[in-house]
């Protein structure tokens, strides 16, 4: 029993080391605690999965996520009807909801993301893409840093034009794993022209 205890202690030492010296991965299926998480403003979604694939290049993240109607809607209601291809009725992946900017998380996906896919480069690289919107092309510019403690900083900002001209939204969040690599927690902060949304979204490894 000593020697097994010795052993995990030095199990957990190990995987403390690593966090420390920036070496954390963060591969794996997570999918959202939401009774673990905080955030601002009615909660939409249902659940929230990421699949996680990461290199020492760059982070691949795979997001898929179920929402639910506003309370005052019939369930089904803002769906795309069955007989529609899929996608059919939603705002692009990765951009803006269709009347304005996304807020909280009543739009398409995590915000982040969006439901879809994105890579960031690990290697201090900006990553620049075009999103189709509604009203053209949307530029969207991805960036992510790994900090000395083992921690992700990720960010995305947008630029489109809106009926009241110009907009632009940033996201920034912070990922941290837990010591045992079971547990991920994500600090993000949603600016848009309609002010500022933080949340903290907990996943455990699936």
């Amino acid at each position: 029993m000593k020697k097994l205890s010795l052993a995990l202690f030095a199990i957990s030492m190990m995987a403390m080391a690593s966090l420390a010296q920036g070496k954390a991965n963060y591969s794996g299926v997570w999918k959202l605690d939401a009774a673990k998480s905080t955030f601002e403003g009615p909660m939409r979604v249902d659940s929230i999965t990421l699949t996680v694939a990461q290199t020492a290049k760059d982070l691949k993240v795979d997001t898929e996520s179920k929402r639910n109607p506003p309370a005052s809607m019939p369930a089904g209601a803002g769906q795309p009807p069955t007989n529609m291809p899929p996608g059919a009725g939603q705002p692009p992946m990765g951009g803006p909801p269709a009347g304005g900017p996304p807020r909280g998380f009543g739009g398409r996906g995590f915000g982040m993301m969006g439901d879809g896919s994105v890579t960031y480069s690990l290697e201090g690289k900006e990553t620049k893409v075009e999103m189709d919107g509604p009203n053209g092309k949307i530029p969207v510019i991805y960036k992510a840093a790994v900090e000395t403690d083992g921690s992700l900083k990720l960010s995305n900002t947008r630029s489109f034009t809106g009926p009241m001209g110009e907009i632009t939204t940033t996201v920034k969040e912070t990922w941290k794993l837990s010591a045992d690599g079971t547990t991920l927690t994500v600090d993000r902060e949603a600016t848009t022209p309609r002010g500022a949304q933080t949340s903290k979204l907990v996943f455990v490894k699936g």
